[in-house]
């Protein structure tokens, strides 16, 4: 449990998406433009898809009960998104074996984090698969249409930027669960129950 609960916060948003951020930068750096409208639109769409879903709940009682699902898994989504994308950057000049394997290790990465999900008991196994297949999508259409273009830029450079990220781990997640139930009760004009515990606070580091 102290393991996934540590592994769990490499999707955190807090690292994930100046990440993705740090990906879209790279390209716009290297003057790819095709890439870079590719990548912001299909990470994009990805996170108003698991926005969108959790709003829906949150708001409306959105969901699909008989499968336990509540709203598409973000860690799950953008793990398995960001992964095989960053593969397929690093990787584009080498063999089409190696990429493959990489982008083969990107999905792992992805669903391994989806799993970590399950173990810290966060999210259902619907939430977590919808999280994985929607990443994946994303990750895996980006490599796709990048597949024949070689992106010419210092990838030293892709690498600093990841490893500058990496202090943001002793940082506490940012609180994006509750800016989105701010969202969905005004959106839906319902009014905010009152905390009576703290469990919130605890669980609200894996969300």
């Amino acid at each position: 449990m102290i393991f996934w609960a540590a592994f769990t916060k490499l999707a955190d948003s807090n690292f994930t998406m100046p990440l993705a951020a740090l990906l879209a930068v790279w390209l716009a750096g290297a003057r790819a433009w095709k890439p870079f409208l590719l990548w912001s639109f299909l990470f994009g769409s990805g996170i108003v898809l698991v926005v969108a879903t959790k709003i829906a709940y949150i708001g409306w009682g959105t969901g699909i009960p008989a499968l336990d699902f509540t709203g598409i898994s973000g860690h799950a989504m953008r793990a398995t998104a960001i992964a095989p994308a960053l593969m397929a950057l690093l990787l584009q000049k080498q063999t089409r074996q190696i990429q493959q394997i990489g982008l083969l290790g990107g999905l792992a990465f992805g669903i391994a984090i989806g799993i970590s999900r399950l173990a810290v008991h966060v999210h259902s196994v619907s939430e977590v698969v919808s999280g994985c297949v929607l990443g994946a999508i994303v990750g895996l259409s980006f490599a796709h249409l990048i597949r024949n273009r070689i992106i010419h830029f210092d990838r030293r450079l892709l690498l600093i930027g990841v490893v500058a990220l990496l202090p943001v781990f002793s940082m506490k997640p940012a609180p994006t669960d509750s800016w989105m139930e701010e969202v969905a009760y005004y959106l839906s004009g319902k009014e905010r129950p009152a905390k009576t515990t703290n469990l919130e606070s605890v669980t609200t580091e894996y969300h």
